[in-house]
């Protein structure tokens, strides 16, 4: 089992300063491993039908429990998040880590009860400082999601994101609620693949696919609000340049965008034309999680002649951006020093696939993916 030290810590963390935590990511992400390591006083699994019997009286069964409790898969009783409330109120030495793999109704519900007692972590795949650095292009190819990455071939990775997939639209989004048909939901994840890192117009997708945009919002909606998209979305603070204001999507795990794409092979990856969007998704994703702000806080910038930054945000007043280069030697563009001038960067740094940091302007410094920190160092000059 691969230790995951930094997300250890950040949950941790919230563990000694709340009285309760939620861990939110997909399935099988490895929540309910992370938390079994947090040796919990109590353990209620919602998939299992013995402790959901134990539970149909919550509060005469959680009110005599003191220590850590953990709660899985809290999404199937959302009724219990006002019994928490109250229990974490009136019982000092009970503490919560519930743990849910739908995160913006999850967040919804667990915010309206437990306001200012729960603290959220999104645990997603492993991150690329969780394994060595010989297997940073496996968990490219594989994903992050632990099964998937872990699996003794590619035949076997292969086929368990398919199983995932087949799963996932099967039994998890009828189980959150969402009354969409399976195959429809795969017909347009697959179509939305071909969307992976470029700017999405919802109307246009829509017709393509022979359904209203609002519908479009609707399913994309759905796979952002379970881990499987993300939607970046456009800085425009300056309103004197004619700037993109529609969001660019990306899938979360690079396996499963590469099963979506019949991606099964590293030699396929190479020749397949979306090579430097997957990467760009890839790196992104790694170098947001080093990061390690809110998802929320992550845009990206680009302007109607060209100029743009793959990933911009803010840090204790200051401008950030990286650029993501699938390519031997970045060099600098016009469009990077836009970028400095228009969005007055402290740094931009261009993140690339070689093995060689070297700097080509005051700002701007080249930097290996492999060389990314584990936690973002603010202070380099």
């Amino acid at each position: 089992m691969l230790q995951r030290e930094i997300d250890f810590k950040e949950v941790k963390k919230r563990i000694n300063a709340f009285r309760v935590t939620g861990i939110l990511g997909p399935r099988q992400s490895g929540k309910t491993t992370l938390a079994a390591q947090f040796q919990a006083d109590e353990y209620f699994d919602l998939e299992n039908p013995r402790d959901l019997a134990r539970l149909e009286n919550p509060q005469l069964t959680l009110e005599r429990l003191r220590g850590l409790i953990v709660i899985d898969e809290i999404q199937r009783s959302p009724e219990l998040f006002p019994v928490i409330r109250y229990l974490v109120d009136t019982i000092e030495t009970q503490k919560y880590l519930i743990l849910g793999s739908a995160s913006r109704d999850l967040i919804r519900q667990s915010s309206e009860s437990l306001a200012g007692r729960i603290s959220h972590y999104t645990l997603l795949g492993f991150r690329k400082d969780d394994v060595t650095p010989d297997k940073v292009q496996r968990l490219w190819l594989r994903g992050g999601l632990p099964p998937s990455f872990l699996a003794e071939t590619e035949e076997i990775s292969n086929q368990w994101r398919e199983d995932y997939i087949r799963t996932f639209l099967e039994r998890d989004i009828p189980s959150l609620g969402f009354r969409v048909p399976s195959t429809m939901l795969r017909r347009f994840w697959q179509m939305i693949s071909h969307y992976h890192g470029n700017i999405v117009n919802f109307s246009e997708i829509g017709k393509s696919f022979g359904i209203a945009d609002t519908t479009v919002r609707h399913y994309t909606d759905i796979l952002q609000g379970t881990f499987m998209l993300r939607l970046l979305q456009p800085w425009y603070a300056n309103i004197g340049k004619r700037l993109v204001k529609r969001p660019k999507l990306y899938f979360r795990d690079s396996g499963l965008y590469h099963s979506l794409l019949s991606i099964e092979t590293e030699r396929a990856l190479y020749n397949h034309p979306k090579l430097g969007s997957s990467w760009e998704g890839f790196a992104l994703d790694c170098v947001w999680r080093s990061i390690g702000k809110n998802d929320e806080k992550a845009y990206f910038w680009a302007t109607h002649s060209g100029a743009e930054v793959d990933l911009f945000w803010q840090h204790e007043g200051s401008n950030w951006g990286c650029e993501f280069k699938f390519s031997d030697a970045p060099k600098i563009t016009k469009s990077m020093l836009s970028a400095i001038e228009n969005l007055a960067l402290k740094r931009l740094w261009v993140i690339y696939p070689g093995n060689q940091e070297y700097k080509i302007h005051p700002q701007i410094d080249v930097l290996p993916l492999q060389n990314v920190p584990a936690y973002w160092d603010y202070g380099q000059e």
